[in-house]
C-alpha cells in the first residue's frame, strides 16, 4: 500500500508515460479501473435484455392490476445480480437466451452456497435435470416458483423462464405480489427479500437499483446557465462516446495510450478517460485543466469532502480517492449535474454516461473552476 500511494492514484492516464492506479473495491459488482461498479447504466444493459424490462413494466398490470411503482430498474437490479444481464449470452430477437443458464444442483452439497436439499418438481423440463431442483433463467427461478407465476410475454403461447420477455414478466408479477406499492421503500425491500431472504442480497440489489434509477434519468438543467450549461452540456454531448484510457483532449475524443493497471490499452480507441472529458468540457469556456485527476483538483474553489455532496452544484468536479483527505490519491473525476449524477467516463470497456455519485467508493469532495 505505501509503494501505490507514492504515485499519483488516477483512473485516467496522463499522454505520456504510466501511472500506477490505486483503486478501491465495491462491496457490490465487479470493478476495474478507479473502483467504479461495473454496469450502473442503461449503457451496460444488452439492449434485447432492457427491451424485455420496458415491456414487462408494461404488461404487469393485466396480472397484478393493484401493483404500484413497478419500473424497469427494478427488474434491472434484480437481473444484475442474479445473471449480470445474461452478459456472454446470445439473445434472440424472440427473447431467447442461450446457452440457457442454469445454477447449481440444490442437493445440499454446499456448492454455491446451497446447503438445504430441493426435490425435482418438472422432471427436468426446465432445470434440464430430473434428480433435482437448480434454478433458471436469466432471474434465476427454481421450476417449482415459474409453474406459478411464470406467463407468456412475447406471443408465442408458452411462458419459458429461458427467455428474458417471459422472465422479466415473471420477475414482475413475483416482486409486485398481491399488490405492492414498490415507490415505499420499505415495501420495494420487501419484495426483495421475498426474491432472496438476506438481508445483503437486499442491500445489493437495492444499490443497483438507485443507480439504474439516476441512469433512466436525463438531469434538470432548467435552472442552470451560462459557463455551467455550457460545461455540462459540452460533457452531455459525449454520452455513448466509449472510454479510452489517455483519451481525450481540448478538441475532443482521441486515440487514447498502453495500458491501464489491468491491461487495457486505449491506442485503438478514439474517446476520453475520466480527465479527458472535464478536460474537454471545460475547454469550451476558455478553462485550461492539468490532465490528471489529481491535478484538477487543485482548480478553483475546493470543496471539502466533510460538506457530503449536498455541497455539489452543477459544473463542479467530482472527485474520487484511494485515500480521501489526501489529494494525491485522487483517481477518478466526474462532472456533476444536479440530483445526485454525475456525468462519467466509468472505465475501459464503457461509454460516457450518467451515473450516480454514488456509484464509486472514495468520495473525496469536489473543485468549482468556475
Amino acid at each position: 500500500m505505501v509503494a501505490l500511494l507514492m504515485f499519483a492514484a488516477v483512473c485516467c492516464a496522463a499522454p505520456v508515460g504510466n501511472a500506477i492506479s490505486a483503486y478501491v473495491a465495491l462491496k457490490t459488482g465487479a470493478q476495474d479501473d478507479g473502483g467504479i461498479a461495473e454496469g450502473g447504466s442503461a449503457a451496460d444493459i444488452p439492449p434485447r435484455m432492457l427491451t424485455a424490462y420496458k415491456k414487462a413494466v408494461q404488461q404487469v398490470g393485466k396480472y397484478v392490476s393493484k401493483c404500484q411503482g413497478m419500473r424497469w430498474p427494478i427488474l434491472a437490479g434484480i437481473a444484475k445480480v442474479e445473471s449480470n444481464h445474461a452478459i456472454g449470452r446470445n439473445i434472440a430477437d424472440n427473447g431467447d437466451i442461450r446457452p440457457k443458464i442454469y445454477g447449481v444442483l440444490l442437493n445440499g452439497s454446499g456448492q454455491g452456497g446451497n446447503t438445504t436439499v430441493f426435490p425435482d418438481t418438472d422432471g427436468g423440463k426446465w432445470d434440464g435435470i430430473a434428480t433435482g431442483e437448480r434454478a433458471v433463467g436469466a432471474f434465476q427461478f427454481l421450476p417449482s416458483t415459474w409453474e406459478s407465476i411464470g406467463k407468456d410475454a412475447n406471443g408465442d403461447k408458452i411462458a419459458d423462464p429461458h427467455n428474458a420477455d417471459d422472465a422479466a414478466l415473471g420477475a414482475a408479477i413475483y416482486l409486485c405480489g398481491n399488490g405492492r406499492d414498490l415507490t415505499k421503500r420499505s415495501q420495494l425491500k420487501a419484495a426483495i427479500l421475498q426474491y432472496n431472504h438476506s438481508n445483503a442480497y437486499a442491500a445489493n440489489v437495492l444499490g443497483w437499483i438507485d443507480q439504474y434509477t439516476v441512469a433512466a434519468k436525463d438531469p434538470d438543467l432548467k435552472n442552470v446557465s451560462g459557463k455551467v450549461r455550457t460545461v455540462t452540456e459540452a460533457a452531455l454531448s459525449q454520452r455513448g462516446v466509449p472510454y479510452s484510457w489517455g483519451g481525450g483532449n481540448a478538441k475532443g475524443p482521441s486515440t487514447g495510450i498502453c495500458c491501464s493497471p489491468s491491461g487495457k490499452s486505449g491506442a485503438s480507441i478514439k474517446g476520453f478517460d475520466c480527465s479527458g472529458l472535464t478536460l474537454y468540457a471545460y475547454a469550451k469556456v476558455g478553462i485550461s485543466l492539468p490532465r490528471t485527476a489529481a491535478a484538477q483538483a487543485g482548480v478553483g474553489q475546493r470543496i471539502p469532502a466533510s460538506l457530503g455532496t449536498g455541497a455539489l452544484k452543477p459544473g463542479d468536479l467530482v472527485f474520487y480517492a484511494y485515500a480521501p483527505g489526501r489529494d494525491s490519491t485522487i483517481y477518478h473525476v466526474g462532472i456533476y449535474t444536479g440530483s445526485g449524477q454525475m456525468i462519467n467516463a466509468a472505465r475501459p470497456g464503457t461509454v460516457i454516461r450518467l451515473d450516480s455519485v454514488n456509484a464509486m467508493s472514495g468520495y473525496a469532495g469536489g473543485a468549482r473552476p468556475l
